[in-house]
């Protein structure tokens, strides 16, 4: 590790370096929030650093996308955030881009499958923000995304982010970068909803009759009683 990471590390305990210098590539980082670290429901109220999220095994969508850009900075990548702003019928979602020779791909947290991982296929980062707008939908099945960020360089920000007990000052930092309309000349009102099923399938955990032997449903009151999730519940 060169110098000056290891002067912003140096709070970090050997177990949780440890688990830094495994998540060398964006796949890992991605298995780990996938795999190993628990959905943050509780502490919404504050932003957990990224040595809080390591310490607490839990993380809700800007703790993950900090934590993938933790691990960016430890391996020499850029750490990146971007956040993706939803209309006022849902919340924002937070990813770490990375570049690859490839393109642009993304590391994320969330509840929904179809928020999480990008390969980096993406030419360009308003690509990346836009192949999010098919599955941004809140419980009544809208399509939501309204908007995405520039990238905020959390490189720049003081080292605290990655260990402070309450980094919310990240999120206010994030959301004052200039964003950009994702939806071209499409009128986001006039979009179809999402289909109810990917709706049901993208639901970490959700359970009933096997998907492929059902039919889309409209939405509807049924529908509409699923909890949704979104924004640091993403």
């Amino acid at each position: 590790m060169k110098a000056r990471n290891a002067r912003l590390f140096s709070r970090f305990p050997d177990r949780h370096l440890g688990v830094l210098k495994r998540l060398d590539s964006p796949a890992r980082v991605q298995d780990f929030l996938d795999y190993e670290i628990g959905y943050n429901h509780d502490r919404t109220e504050i932003c957990l650093s990224p040595l809080g999220v390591l310490r607490e095994g839990r993380a809700h969508c800007i703790e993950g996308a900090m934590l993938a850009a933790a691990a960016f900075l430890f391996h020499g990548r850029p750490p990146l955030l971007l956040d993706l702003r939803a209309d006022t019928d849902d919340d924002d979602h937070v990813i770490a881009p990375f570049r690859e020779k490839s393109g642009w791909g993304a590391v994320a947290q969330s509840n929904f499958c179809g928020l999480r991982f990008r390969e980096p296929i993406y030419r360009s980062l308003s690509e990346l923000a836009r192949s999010y707008f098919e599955f941004y939908y809140n419980a009544s099945g809208k399509k939501t995304l309204r908007e995405f960020s520039a990238v905020l360089d959390a490189g720049g920000l003081p080292p605290e982010w990655l260990y402070a007990p309450d980094a919310s000052f990240v999120g206010v930092l994030l959301d004052g970068v200039r964003h950009y309309g994702v939806a071209g000349g499409l009128r986001p009102d006039r979009s179809r909803k999402a289909d109810s099923l990917l709706f049901e399938a993208e639901l970490r955990g959700a359970g009933g009759s096997p998907l492929t032997l059902r039919r889309p449903l409209p939405y509807g009151p049924r529908l509409k009683a699923v909890p949704r999730a979104r924004g640091q519940n993403v």
